[in-house]
């Protein structure tokens, strides 16, 4: 089956590039190192961008190598690495990009990336883009960032406290890298899943109380 029919079929716009998978469990298939760079404005006084880098295990990686390797010479040239792109852009449209965006606990609107770059690196698929929020982020109140996908079919994690930074945040504000307990974020929304599971069973967005966040705190000053 081509990875174009996955895409259609197949929940997860990531899973879409595996050639024989089954249907998607309540748990990864697929395995990425990922790292965020909050961009602020000049004046730093709001978020201006976002800036992904996503690195994709092996056997990922050779599935999608074997996918778009069309001419069969074991190197993604640049048109085939554009048709991996386009592909992936394409497929995590209604997903978001996996980005999860927060003010106040709020989701910010987010403006898709125009494109998205695809390379490979040491035998690993390399995704990059930049997306900015359809408004400017004002650096006020509880600002969260982070990375996750509703389905849980992809893990795309953050290995290092420093692969989610953001620079020149003003005085008032700090940051710091939240890392849930699995456990005790179920125990804190069990019943906010359980009605997300019954109002929908075929999948929720509820898999982003386990993301690992970025979180702003920026009071006022004075």
């Amino acid at each position: 089956m081509h990875l174009k029919q996955h895409a259609i079929m197949l929940a997860s716009a990531l899973a879409a590039t595996f050639a024989a998978v089954g249907a998607a469990g309540a748990h990864p298939h697929v395995f990425a190192e990922a790292r965020l760079d909050v961009i602020l404005s000049p004046d730093h006084q709001s978020v201006k961008a976002l800036r992904h880098l996503w690195r994709f295990d092996d056997l990922f990686s050779s599935t999608v190598m074997m996918e778009f390797d069309k001419n069969s010479d074991l190197k993604l040239d640049d048109k085939e690495l554009k048709d991996v792109a386009d592909t992936v852009h394409a497929s995590l449209a209604e997903f978001n990009y996996f980005q999860l965006v927060t003010v106040d606990g709020k989701d910010v609107p987010m403006t898709p990336p125009p494109h998205l770059m695809a390379n490979f690196d040491n035998d690993q698929l390399i995704i990059l883009f930049e997306s900015e929020p359809k408004e400017p982020i004002k650096l006020a109140g509880k600002i969260d960032f982070g990375v996750y996908d509703p389905t849980f079919y992809t893990a795309i994690d953050f290995t290092e406290d420093s692969n989610i930074t953001v620079e020149g945040l003003p005085s008032n504000c700090t940051s710091k890298v939240i890392r849930p307990d699995p456990d005790e974020a179920i125990k804190e929304n069990q019943k906010t899943l359980t009605e997300a599971f019954f109002n929908d069973p075929t999948g929720t967005d509820m898999s982003k109380i386990f993301a690992t966040k970025l979180e702003l705190n920026c009071p006022p000053e004075g």
